[in-house]
């Protein structure tokens, strides 16, 4: 039998972050994926920051006692040839704890990640970039939920986030961008409905084509929230249409 490192070694790529740290990127690994009638199999890739010095091996050996439980880690779902097509898809996509996992209808989170798979899947190539630190905009769930708290006295979803003293979007993308890169040199087109998000990672490097967005998910207790996001945070769409 193999030893871990010798069946691991190959699965485990170190991407340069900054002087004195590497991004650990680990995979593909299969991951067959199934919700409702959408069935597509994806390559999932996560990833961990390192000091620079450190080993593949030195890693594994220290998994055990870097407590990774208590913190969060970042991913990717890859579906097709990623790196050579021509045309691939990708969404920069940031965890909803709410919405992503409990079906929460007071964001259009759920659908907008599990759409921009099906779109993926459609179109043949792209790649979901699932972030684990953007919870809120970058707030954290537990600054979140007070922030609901907010929004449950009639303060919109931007008024509550600058009530509790963060600005309307502490989001990075730096990690997410080596990561493509690492994966893929060619140019992109980004799922989303927000023009500001896509010049401000091409003004970090990301080479796209453009954009598609993706509206949907409208229920009477998200319109708000999704007429905030056109109103005051640059989103394309119009709020008629979003009131149907």
């Amino acid at each position: 039998m193999k030893n871990t490192i010798d069946i691991l070694k190959d699965k485990i790529h170190f991407v340069v972050q900054n002087d004195s740290h590497n991004l650990a990127l680990v995979g593909p690994v299969k991951l067959p994926i199934k919700q409702g009638d959408f069935e597509a199999t994806f390559n999932w890739y996560s990833w961990l920051t390192v000091n620079n010095d450190k080993t593949k091996e030195q890693l594994i050996d220290e998994l055990s006692s870097m407590n990774l439980a208590f913190g969060q880690q970042s991913s990717v779902l890859v579906y097709g040839d990623f790196e050579n097509s021509d045309n691939a898809l990708i969404r920069m996509h940031s965890i909803c704890h709410t919405g992503d996992i409990f079906g929460s209808q007071r964001c259009d989170c759920g659908y907008q990640l599990h759409e921009s798979m099906k779109m993926i899947a459609s179109h043949g190539c792209g790649a979901i970039f699932y972030l684990a630190d953007h919870e809120g905009r970058g707030i954290g769930l537990f600054s979140k939920s007070l922030a609901y708290l907010l929004q449950e006295d009639n303060f919109d979803t931007v008024q509550a986030n600058h009530a509790l003293g963060f600005e309307d979007d502490t989001r990075s993308y730096e990690d997410a961008l080596k990561i493509l890169e690492s994966l893929r040199s060619k140019p992109v087109t980004l799922i989303t409905n927000n023009p500001k998000k896509l010049a401000a990672l091409q003004a970090h490097g990301l080479s796209a084509n453009g954009h598609i967005p993706l509206w949907g998910g409208l229920t009477e207790t998200n319109a708000h929230y999704l007429q905030t996001k056109v109103e005051k945070s640059g989103h394309l769409g119009k709020v008629e249409k979003l009131m149907v």
